[in-house]
Order: C-alpha cells, then sequence, then structure tokens
C-alpha cells in the first residue's frame, strides 16, 4: 500500500494540513496535490458524488504528488466506508460521533483483524490491483489508514475522553459548524461555546496521546490552533476560491462601467472562507 504522508507526520508530532474540494474534477485533484498539502478533504457526508467519481480523482491525486485523499462518509456508513478504502483513501472523516461505542466501530470497520473486521478483497487500488503479497497488504494498510473522529454535538463531549482513548482513532476533531448550530448559536464561531469545546477536546486528546484540530479559518487563526497544539488542519475550499474569484470579477467589471446579472454581494457566505 502506498504510504501515507499524514500517518508519517503524525507518527513524527508534527502538524498536517489538508484543503477541502467540493468540485467533483480529477484535474482540480491532480492540481491541487501538486502544491504539498499533506491530504484532501474529499466530502460524502453532503454532497452527491458517486463512489465511481471518488475514485477517478483519487486515481488522479496518486498521479500528481503524495497528497492523501480522506474521504468522509455518513453517519453509519461502515460499509460505503470500506469501499471508499479500497479505491485508495488513506483517511476517514467519521462525522456526529456519539460515544465510544461509535469510534471503536468506526475503527472495527476500517481496520483487518486482528485490529478489527473490515472486509477483504485486495482487488482495488489500495492493494494495489492484487500486486502486494495477502499478509503484507493486510499490515500495510493497518498502519497507513488513518481515522478522524469528529465532535460536532455538545452532547458529544460528555464522552470525548472516552472516545480519545480508542485504539485506531489517530485525531479527534472538533466540527464547528454543526457544533455551534446545535450549540444555539449558530455560525459563531469563537463563541465561548465553540471555543470550550475545542479545549475540551484539545485536552481528552492530550490526555491520550492523540492529535487534535479544527478547520482553521484564516491564517491567523491556523497560528493560534498551531500554538495551542493542534496538528490536524484544514484551510480553504475550492469552491470558495472560485466565488471569490467571480465576487472580484464582477466587482472589476463594474468599475469599468458594465453592467451584468449577479448575486448581491452580502447573498453568499461561509464560515469555509475564512477572511484574511
Amino acid at each position: 500500500m502506498r504510504p501515507s504522508v499524514v500517518k508519517a507526520k503524525l507518527r513524527a508530532g508534527k502538524p498536517v494540513v489538508g484543503v477541502s474540494l467540493h468540485i467533483p474534477d480529477p484535474g482540480l485533484y491532480e492540481l491541487t496535490s501538486l502544491y504539498g498539502f499533506d491530504f484532501i478533504w474529499t466530502d460524502l457526508e453532503h454532497h452527491g458524488t458517486h463512489l465511481e467519481s471518488v475514485s477517478q480523482m483519487i486515481r488522479a491525486t496518486r498521479v500528481g504528488n503524495r497528497t492523501d485523499v480522506m474521504v468522509r462518509p455518513g453517519k453509519g456508513e461502515f460499509m460505503r466506508m470500506g469501499r471508499m478504502l479500497e479505491l485508495g483513501a488513506h483517511g476517514v472523516m467519521y462525522p456526529r460521533c456519539d460515544d465510544a461505542a461509535e469510534a471503536r466501530e468506526v475503527v472495527r470497520w476500517s481496520k483487518f483483524g486482528p485490529l478489527g473486521c473490515r472486509g477483504f478483497d485486495g482487488s482495488g487500488a489500495d492493494n494495489p490491483y492484487c500486486n502486494t503479497p495477502f499478509a503484507d497488504y493486510i499490515r500495510e494498510a493497518n498502519e497507513e489508514t488513518w481515522v478522524v473522529i469528529q465532535i460536532e454535538d455538545p452532547k458529544a463531549l460528555e464522552h470525548v475522553d472516552e472516545i480519545a482513548a480508542v485504539e485506531g482513532v489517530d485525531v479527534v476533531m472538533l466540527g464547528p459548524a454543526d457544533f455551534s448550530i446545535l450549540a444555539g448559536v449558530p455560525g459563531q464561531l469563537t463563541h465561548p461555546k465553540v471555543l470550550d469545546g475545542i479545549s475540551r477536546v484539545k485536552a481528552a486528546a492530550d490526555r491520550h496521546g492523540k492529535a487534535w484540530g479544527t478547520p482553521g479559518l484564516n491564517p491567523s487563526r491556523m497560528r493560534e490552533l498551531l500554538d495551542q497544539g493542534a496538528r490536524w488542519l484544514a484551510l480553504g475550499a475550492d469552491l470558495i476560491w472560485v466565488k471569490q474569484g467571480l465576487e472580484r470579477t464582477a466587482r472589476e467589471l463594474t468599475e469599468l462601467g458594465l453592467e451584468g446579472h449577479s448575486l448581491t454581494p452580502s447573498m453568499g457566505g461561509s464560515y469555509l472562507a475564512g477572511g484574511k
């Protein structure tokens, strides 16, 4: 199995940084992988991307550079998670984890025995294509696959210490957007409730020797998180970068006296945009 750049850095105590790609285009994945990001975040919890498309995007990433692909299935999609790993994904981000029992299930379905009960096929891109001896493939897959557990519900914070203690969990991550909504402060990503949630995730991860993190939002916030010891960070998204480019061009055309039909500037907004 292809070695994971993320797993190597986490073992060495170094931070890892990824970007989120929403547009399901293999060329974009290949281009992004050329710039040295540790991982690309591919979301199948919220997006309608099919596994066949995911296969092509992961393949394009392998062509580009040593960048891992991290996939996020929906809650409870354990069988689908296994297929994503067979397509060549190195990382799995599991959303809305409620407790340690659920975290253990995620690990069981992402690891082969004796660490878990992942089903064996061996003909996928992660082997690759029956070219790795049986025992070596099992060992390498268990060593190089990594698991991120998301805390997105304030109720899950009551179990975060037990979640962080689960063997096979590599990263505990607070999802600020959903957390803020369920905490009653939607979109207030620096609200004391959200910051307290991050602090509790950090404390639990530190106690059990696990990495922790959250989306960086902007460079200054990234610096704060790194100074606090975060080792898993994500910054930016393709959809936002395209949106900002279109907005900039529309403004420039308006300044030239050219008129067009567009959304008003106040209509679009996302925590992914981050600011400066």
